[in-house]
């Protein structure tokens, strides 16, 4: 947590920032003045605070975005013509980019991004999908289900779990996917930003019960579950990891550790809802599950902007570059020469040791953390598994692909990440980076190919061996092939809804979910 002079001092970085940034819009007679590459000398030098996050936002993109190669001069974009900062966000994701995919990854935050990302969240603390009762995807169905509930959470402490069925929703009875307002309805009533949210909920013994949860700010555990299961005569551990937080990493190791005490040889990651967040975390993870015979072996690179790889964008001066604490840190060659930036880093790569990561620049070396090793890891995905998720996902088939399986839905597709930009209120995210692993492979913009397809079931709780997913996985691991012919029939079906459907509802209740992976690990100056 930042203590007030800290935030003092940023502010004024920040307010510091806006009042360059107005500078480089209006006039270009001082070299040193200007910040940004493209000044438009007729702009007035008096501007409003609105017209001035404007100017930042397209600022900020035009030399840190990675397609920014051909975006417009500022004079020919003109931001201030746009009528919100949004409609000027959304006019640079529309620019035509070399090789530039779909950009469904950038976005404005308030704050609340880094917030969670710390593991503080202030919501209900549960989710909810649709259950496909007949395996048909166009009939529809009223069978709404809680998908998940976070531990600490408000809906936890009222006893929800997953696979819950929703009978009433704030008095409403009629919950069918087939009107498009109904999903509005439920999508706002449980995403949206009132203060509670009443149910009827039918349990799987039968009963009925009214509940009303309250919404509340609470530390977020990302671990759901963690359970050794039997396949056979092997022992797996299975852990459902939510968020890549930056408080879960010790938690994650203890885990960990567990497994092996436990005498698991193999592990099964549910990364089905898990959206991302902290890069830093995901390399500890990564670092727990990767056998140490790889130990000093690239697991990944990070390929910066170009614009960043050679030194040009010179807008992140007025980026301070916080320590582990949340400080700011001295630095001879910063803001004034005092303060630390973004401009200070070195984002080339850089490969001098295969033994010590702080001595390599954007490639992450693998250093064995604790002591259990797992002959074959499987992967748990859906629509939703983003970023961090895939981060790992990827570093692990980097290395072992022969003993690494994925197994649900093709994943969200999403190779690129970003730090957050702080302009005046706003936390401007645009994709910055790409990371690809030790075979030089990345580029999954539509999604992360599985080894074997099949839906989710959201009648079932983590850890029943009977879940599709989940018993899918244990075959693998006992039989050598993928089946769930143990599941009985009536929901056995391995199509399940079709994925034009299953997008049509994350699309209404996964809107609101954070789907990236944030560069947020000690940086190295710039030599």
């Amino acid at each position: 947590m930042l203590n007030k002079m800290n935030l003092r001092s940023i502010s004024k970085l920040l307010i510091f920032s806006l009042s360059l940034l107005m500078l480089a819009s209006s006039c270009k007679k001082d070299p040193k003045a200007s910040v940004g590459p493209e000044p438009n000398p007729t702009v007035p030098v008096v501007a409003s605070r609105s017209d001035l996050t404007k100017d930042s936002i397209f600022l900020y993109a035009k030399e840190t975005y990675y397609w920014n190669e051909g975006m417009p001069t500022y004079a020919v974009f003109n931001p201030r013509s746009y009528g919100s900062n949004q409609a000027v966000l959304n006019a640079i994701i529309a620019l035509p980019g070399t090789n530039k995919p779909t950009d469904k990854y950038s976005f404005l935050d308030d704050g609340s991004v880094s917030t969670s990302l710390g593991g503080v969240s202030g919501d209900f603390g549960f989710s909810v999908f649709y259950h496909d009762t007949d395996g048909i995807s166009s009939t529809p169905t009223d069978d709404l289900r809680i998908k998940y509930v976070s531990p600490n959470s408000p809906a936890a402490s009222k006893g929800l779990k997953r696979g819950y069925q929703i009978k009433k929703l704030n008095g409403r009875t009629d919950l069918s996917t087939s009107q498009s307002a109904t999903l509005d309805f439920v999508g706002n009533a449980v995403f949206g930003s009132a203060n509670s949210v009443s149910m009827t909920i039918l349990k799987p013994d039968g009963s009925l019960e009214d509940v009303t949860i309250t919404r509340a700010s609470y530390s977020n555990n990302p671990i759901f579950l963690t359970k050794i299961l039997n396949a056979g005569s092997k022992k797996v551990g299975y852990i459902v990891y939510n968020s890549f937080t930056t408080n879960s990493r010790d938690a994650l190791t203890t885990e960990i550790s567990k497994f092996q005490t436990a005498g698991a040889t193999e592990l099964i990651v549910d990364l089905r809802y898990n959206g991302g967040g902290s890069v830093a975390t995901a390399d500890v993870f990564t670092n727990l599950i990767a056998p140490a015979a790889y130990n000093g072996q690239v697991m990944y690179t990070t390929i910066w902007t170009k614009t960043m790889q050679d030194g040009n964008a010179k807008i992140l001066s007025h980026q301070p570059l916080l320590d582990a604490q949340g400080k700011l840190q001295s630095f001879t060659g910063g803001v004034n020469g005092v303060y630390a930036t973004y401009a200070d880093i070195n984002y080339k790569v850089k490969l001098v040791s295969n033994v010590d990561p702080a001595l390599n620049d954007n490639v992450e070396i693998f250093k064995k953390i604790g002591g259990a090793e797992f002959s074959k890891i499987y992967f748990l995905v859906l629509s939703g598994t983003a970023s961090a998720s895939e981060l790992l996902i990827n570093s692990m088939k980097g290395v072992m692909p022969s003993n690494v399986k994925i197994i649900g839905q093709k994943t969200y597709g999403k190779p690129v990440g970003f730090f957050a930009i702080k302009i005046d209120k706003l936390d401007l995210y645009v994709p910055q980076f790409e990371t690809k692993n030790q075979k030089n492979e990345g580029g999954y913009y539509s999604g992360m190919a599985v080894d074997y397809s099949v839906s989710d079931d959201v009648t079932k709780d983590f850890g029943d061996p009977t879940e599709r997913l989940l018993a899918a996985a244990l075959s693998y691991s006992e039989k050598g092939t993928f089946s769930i012919s143990n599941i009985p029939s009536k929901i056995a079906s391995v199509s399940g809804m079709s994925a034009f459907e299953t997008q049509r509802l994350n699309e209404v209740f996964d809107k609101n979910v954070f789907k990236g992976m944030i560069d947020d690990k000690l940086r190295f100056k710039k030599q």
